[in-house]
C-alpha cells in the first residue's frame, strides 16, 4: 500500500516535469520563431514570410520524423488507445519508453510549428506512458528498469496506476487538479473504486504543487520566452460580474452552435482519418512526412497572409488601471497585435489571432473590457480558415490534442453571439470575453461530449466560479444536440482504430437479445464457467473469430 502511495507521488512528479519542459520548449520556440520574424519583416515582408514558413516546417518535420521513424503510436493524441487500455483493450505499443519520448518530442515539434492542434491531449498520454513504465519496473529493451518495483503484476494494479497518470496529464496541461480527477473519472476508466480516487487526488495534487512551482521559478525571468501563457489559466475574473435572465436565449444560442459544429467536426474528422489510413498512409512513412509539412506550408501561408489582407485599425481608447498596452509587437503576450500597420497607434485584429501563439489567442479572445477590438469579418474568417485546418490537421503522424484547438474554435463563435448581444442589450452589463469562454465549452461539450469534467476544467482555468450556471446550461445543450448527430470525438475514434469500447449500459436494442441472435444463423459456440484447457484450445482452433459467450449454454 505504501508503495503505491509512493508511486502516485512518482507518478506526479513526472508527469509535472514533463508538462514543464514541453511547455518551456514550446514557449520558448515560439518566441524565438515570432521574434525573429517580427525583427525580419521591419525590412522585408517577403524575407520574414520565408523565414516563418521554414522555422514552422522544420518543427513540423522534426515531430513527424520522430513519429514515423521511431515512436508511431505516439501520433494522435492517445486518449482513445487509453480508454481501451483501461476498458481491457491492450493496443500495442501505446506505453512504452520509446513512445513517451516521442510523444514528448513530437508535440514540442507540432505545437512549436504553428499548427492547428494542442499539447493537452499528449499530455494525458505522456502521464499514462511514465505511470505504465513505473508500474513495470522501467523499460527492460532500452535497459532502464529496476526489479525491486516489478510487484504489480496484476493488470488491476497497473490501470490503477495508468488512470493516476490519466489525471496527472489533465492536471498538468490546465492546472486543473479536480478537473484531472473528475476527467479520469468521467471520461477515460471503467472501474473507480474509492481508494483509487483518493490515489488520483493525491497525484493530481502533487501535480498542482510541481507546476506552480516551476511558474514560481518562471516569474523571475530564467525561463526566457516563457512569459504568462505555456501553463494554461486564462484569468477572466476582472470581466462580467453578473448576468440577466434576458441573455439566457443567447447562452442557449451558443450551447446549440457549439453542438452542431461538434458533431460536424466529428463527422469530417471521421471521413478524414478513414480516407487516411484507406490510402494515404498505406502507401509508407514518406508519404505520411509530405503530408505533415504540406499541412504546415498551408497553415503558415494562412496565419502569415490573411493578416497582410486585413486593414489596421486605430488603437482604442483604454482605461488607465486596464494594464492592456496598444500596440503589442508580434511574439509578446498582449492584445492589438501592429502587425503590417502604416501607423504606429494601429493594431491588426486578425493578427493578433493569427501571428500569436495558441495559448495567447485565447487569452486575448477572453480579454475583458477589450470592446470593439475585432470585427465580426476577422473572427468569421479567422473561424472558417482555423475550423477547416483543424479538420484536416487532425489525424497527421504527430502527436494532437483537441482540447485548445476546440477552445480557439469555440471561442471565436462565442465573441460572434457576445459581440450581437453588447449591440443589442446596450443597457446591460455584458462582456464579449465571457461569451467567448462560453463559446469554448458548448464546442468542446459538443464533439468531446464531456459535461462534469469539462465544467470543472474550464472553472479551473479561467478563475470564474459566477459563470459555472451558464457553463452548465451550453455544455448540457451542446452534448444533447451533438448526441443527435453521432458519438463522441473520442468514441468514434476508437471504433475506426478498431479499439473496443463496452459501454456502461447495453444499447435498446440489444437488452432483449440472446447470443443466437447475434450469430444469425451460425451456430453459437458457448464456454461453460469451468472449462478444460483441451476443450478451449479445441474451441479456438476451429472457429475464426476469438470471442465466445462464457454461459450455461442453452438452447
Amino acid at each position: 500500500i505504501m508503495l503505491k502511495w509512493f508511486f502516485a507521488l512518482l507518478i506526479g512528479v513526472g508527469t509535472g516535469l514533463a508538462a514543464i519542459f514541453i511547455n518551456l520548449a514550446v514557449e520558448n520556440f515560439s518566441g524565438w520563431k515570432f521574434t525573429l520574424t517580427f525583427a525580419i519583416i521591419q525590412h522585408s515582408y517577403f524575407v520574414g514570410f520565408l523565414v516563418y514558413i521554414l522555422l514552422n516546417l522544420a518543427l513540423v518535420f522534426s515531430s513527424v520524423y520522430i513519429v514515423t521513424q521511431f515512436a508511431p503510436a505516439a501520433a494522435g493524441s492517445g486518449i482513445p488507445e487509453i480508454k481501451g487500455y483501461l476498458n481491457g483493450v491492450d493496443t500495442h505499443g501505446i506505453l512504452l519508453f520509446r513512445t513517451l519520448v516521442g510523444k514528448i518530442f513530437g508535440s514540442i515539434g507540432s505545437v512549436g510549428g504553428g499548427l492547428a492542434l494542442g499539447k493537452e491531449g499528449p499530455l494525458v498520454h505522456t502521464g499514462a506512458c511514465i505511470a505504465s513504465l513505473l508500474g513495470q519496473g522501467g523499460s527492460a529493451k532500452y535497459h532502464l528498469n529496476s526489479r525491486w518495483v516489478q510487484i504489480f503484476e496484476s493488470d488491476r494494479d497497473r490501470r490503477d496506476l495508468v488512470t493516476c497518470g490519466c489525471a496527472a496529464g489533465v492536471a498538468a496541461a490546465f492546472r486543473a487538479p479536480v478537473g484531472g480527477v473528475l476527467f479520469a473519472l468521467e471520461e477515460v476508466t471503467s472501474w473507480w473504486r474509492s481508494h483509487l480516487m483518493w490515489r488520483v487526488f493525491f497525484t493530481s495534487a502533487v501535480v498542482a504543487v510541481v507546476v506552480r512551482s516551476a511558474m514560481n521559478w518562471c516569474d523571475s525571468g530564467k525561463c526566457g520566452h516563457f512569459g504568462a501563457g505555456g501553463f494554461i489559466i486564462w484569468d477572466i475574473s476582472g470581466g462580467q460580474e453578473d448576468y440577466s435572465y434576458q441573455e439566457l436565449l443567447p447562452v442557449a444560442i451558443i450551447g446549440v452552435i457549439g453542438g452542431l459544429l461538434g458533431a460536424l467536426f466529428n463527422q469530417l474528422t471521421l471521413y478524414i482519418t478513414k480516407w487516411r489510413r484507406t490510402y494515404l498512409h498505406k502507401k509508407g512513412k514518406r508519404v505520411q512526412i509530405f503530408e505533415a509539412c504540406l499541412i504546415s506550408l498551408i497553415t503558415s501561408t494562412v496565419s502569415f497572409v490573411l493578416p497582410l489582407l486585413r486593414k489596421c485599425s486605430p488603437c482604442p481608447e483604454l482605461e488607465t488601471n486596464s494594464g492592456i498596452q496598444c500596440p503589442h509587437p508580434p511574439g509578446t503576450d498582449g492584445n492589438f497585435v501592429n502587425f503590417y500597420c502604416s501607423k504606429d497607434n494601429e493594431y491588426n485584429d486578425l493578427a493578433t489571432i493569427f501571428f500569436n501563439s495558441q495559448d495567447d489567442a485565447i487569452r486575448n479572445l477572453f480579454s475583458a473590457k477589450t470592446f470593439h477590438e475585432y470585427s465580426a469579418q476577422s473572427l468569421i474568417t479567422f473561424l472558417v480558415m482555423f475550423y477547416s485546418l483543424a479538420v484536416v490537421t487532425f489525424g497527421t503522424a504527430v502527436p494532437a490534442g483537441q482540447f485548445v484547438p476546440g477552445i480557439m474554435i469555440g471561442s471565436t463563435y462565442g465573441r460572434l453571439v457576445g459581440m450581437s448581444v453588447v449591440k443589442f442589450y446596450k443597457k446591460l452589463n455584458v462582456d464579449e470575453g465571457t461569451y467567448a469562454l462560453l463559446g469554448a465549452a458548448s464546442f468542446l461539450g459538443g464533439s468531446m461530449r464531456m459535461t462534469v469534467s469539462l465544467c470543472v476544467i474550464m472553472v479551473e482555468i479561467t478563475n470564474n466560479l459566477q459563470l459555472l450556471p451558464l457553463i452548465m446550461l451550453v455544455l448540457l445543450i451542446s452534448k444533447a444536440v451533438g448526441d443527435f448527430f453521432n458519438e463522441g470525438l473520442y468514441e468514434e475514434q476508437a471504433r475506426l482504430k478498431g479499439i473496443p469500447l463496452l459501454d456502461s449500459r447495453p444499447k435498446q436494442v440489444m437488452r432483449n437479445m440472446n447470443a443466437k441472435d447475434a450469430c444469425k444463423n451460425q451456430k453459437v459456440v458457448c464456454l461453460p464457467r469451468v472449462s478444460r484447457v483441451v476443450d478451449i484450445v479445441s474451441v479456438l482452433q476451429s472457429n475464426k473469430h476469438n470471442g465466445f459467450p462464457v454461459s450455461r449454454c442453452q438452447f
